[in-house]
């Protein structure tokens, strides 16, 4: 199991074991390895991530969640909440947004669930008002800093569908500027230009 975390778009990987995804990441100069759980190390591990030089981190534990909770202690947690929206042409729904393709999603309002958060957040932002709600995705991490804060925000990602013939109607003061149904032949122009997160929502749906 493992649990990938981005700064910016390098992965740090919280793992229990080395998979096929992973192992290629051991090997290069520009990544850091550690094993040794510490807050010396989880400091050290963040650090180092936040260096130029370094594109990605492997994080190496036998106890998983021992080591979920250590880097969780080091940051203040955002829970937010999405979804990959699809048509009866199979076509998926993109935003553009501050110069990236995206997803529709956005932070959890107090009491809600994950799925609850999830289904306003899509209706906001595109307009659309027939979704279904379907299962769970993934959940996705990345880091940022705000008003001096390290800030770990947690995602959670569902399958939606809806009917292809509605309005889109993109939230502007989101700074959300277009909003597209991409079928599998165009979907690589807006992948070039995207988050990893979004690829990782993506490669969960497929």
């Amino acid at each position: 199991m493992h649990i990938t975390i981005y700064f910016n778009d390098k992965p740090l990987f919280l793992t229990d074991t080395i998979t096929d995804e992973i192992a290629p990441f051991a090997h290069h100069d520009d990544a850091v390895y550690m094993d040794e759980l510490s807050p010396p190390g989880v400091n050290s591990m963040i650090h180092e991530m936040r260096q130029e030089k370094v594109h990605a981190g492997i994080y190496f534990h036998d106890d998983i969640e021992q080591l979920k909770k250590a880097f969780w202690r080091k940051f203040m947690l955002v829970q937010a909440a999405g979804g990959l929206v699809q048509n009866e042409d199979k076509e998926l729904l993109l935003m553009f947004r501050r110069g990236k393709w995206d997803l529709p999603k956005g932070k959890m309002d107090p009491g809600e669930t994950p799925a609850q958060s999830a289904l306003r957040e899509v209706q906001e932002e595109t307009g659309l008002r027939d979704i279904t709600l379907g299962e769970p995705l993934t959940t996705t991490y990345h880091t940022y800093d705000d008003a001096g804060h390290h800030i770990l925000k947690e995602t959670f990602w569902f399958h939606m569908t809806a009917p292809k013939a509605q309005d889109l109607v993109p939230q502007l003061e989101e700074q959300i500027t277009e909003l597209v149904w991409a079928d599998s032949r165009s979907l690589g122009k807006y992948l070039a230009n995207t988050f990893p997160s979004v690829k990782e929502v993506l490669a969960k749906a497929k």
